[in-house]
């Protein structure tokens, strides 16, 4: 399993310096709203490539009003293997990523710990935009690949280029070619990407023993299907380029692709179910992704659930701490009280998180 042993955070966002000493159980965390729960939950999203739970920039993780630069450290147990993982900011610059001492990337976090969350933000991904949707998959795609992220980066890089050339009402195609093809090569590995993830997530589904009910995914492209090879969408692209230059913007291509899901048992699509329904499908999938992760890699991500309870009824939420623990995953989540997490009982470490005069406070538990 995947587990983070030692924790620090200094002046991130509410917490001045927060020192945790873990020991691979799941990790409680309670507290009043506003105290700084989840801030401990994005520090640890903070050891995965991209932006974290939150999708902050890095400036948005300073504490105020010092206005310093903040940091992350961590010892990552993967396996038998510590690593020592750092990440900071320095105010008005990107976050940097050190590993056992030596500056990488943010791609290579994800080769030493895998992590997968579930946020309150996320209860509405069925109803909302397919943005939403397709960085919910894009996450689940990146952790099996790490280098997933890489190639959404190119694509999208390349794509704005090429949106500021139809905007400009650019028609010389000799501008276009280059980018074009780029775009065709980073669009057949997401494609690739995703398709491969979804079908990890419908094997992982269908040999579990789970009280979450499972969904049906598929990938839709609002306007046409989308050619898989990389010649064919490049072509795909250069005819399409007319339509185009008429809306300002590039129609076609992988970030028009669109999630759909729906509730197997009842054969109802995901956005006319329930919220508890809704909810329950979403912590499914988080539990499959990180039981698919466990079979190929023989390691259990790191799990992420703020305030996991909210939709949950008794049965339920025991049914979920029962899971994590057959898992053997190091889970963390938070809830406003102490008693949302009483069927966890010593298999988890608990932490009181308070708030005083703007600076967060964690206490580990010591049980009785």
């Amino acid at each position: 399993m995947t587990s983070v042993v030692e924790l620090t955070l200094s002046h991130l966002r509410s917490h001045r310096r927060t020192s945790l000493a873990l020991d691979g159980r799941p990790v409680a965390i309670f507290g009043a709203n506003g105290a700084g729960k989840t801030n401990i939950l994005e520090a640890v999203s903070l050891l995965s490539p991209g932006r974290g739970l939150r999708r902050a920039g890095a400036d948005e993780l300073i504490r105020r009003p010092e206005a310093l630069g903040w940091k992350v450290s961590a010892v990552l147990r993967s396996g038998k293997t510590l690593h020592e993982v750092e990440t900071a900011a320095e105010p008005g610059q990107s976050r940097s990523v050190k590993i056992d001492g030596k500056t990488t990337t943010q791609v290579a976090l994800g080769k030493v710990a895998r992590v997968v969350w579930l946020i309150p933000a996320m209860d509405r991904l069925w109803i909302e935009g397919a943005d939403g949707r397709r960085r919910f998959l894009d996450r689940i795609a990146m952790s099996f690949d790490p280098g997933h992220a890489q190639a959404v980066l190119t694509y999208e890089k390349a794509m704005r280029e090429r949106n500021r050339l139809l905007k400009d009402m650019v028609r010389d195609a000799h501008w276009y070619v280059a980018l074009e093809r780029q775009m065709a090569s980073s669009a057949e590995e997401i494609s690739t990407n995703r398709r491969a993830a979804l079908a990890r997530l419908r094997a992982a589904q269908r040999d579990a023993e789970t009280a979450f009910p499972s969904a049906a995914l598929d990938l839709v492209h609002p306007d046409r299907e989308l050619p898989e090879s990389e010649d064919a969408l490049a072509d795909a692209l250069a005819e399409n380029r007319p339509a185009d230059l008429r809306a300002g913007r590039t129609l076609i291509g992988p970030h028009r692709i669109d999630l759909t899901a729906v509730y197997e048992e009842k054969g109802v699509a995901a956005a006319q179910c329930s919220t508890g329904e809704q909810k329950a499908l979403l912590i499914s999938l988080v539990l499959t992704n990180a039981r698919a992760l466990r079979e190929d890699t023989g390691s259990t991500p790191l799990i992420l659930l703020d305030e996991v309870a909210a939709h949950l009824d008794a049965n339920r939420r025991a049914a979920l701490y029962d899971e994590i623990c057959a898992l053997e995953a190091q889970a963390w989540m938070t809830g406003t009280g102490a008693e949302l997490f009483a069927e966890l009982g010593d298999r988890a470490q608990h932490i009181d998180v308070s708030e005083t005069e703007g600076e967060s406070r964690a206490d580990m538990l010591v049980p009785s």
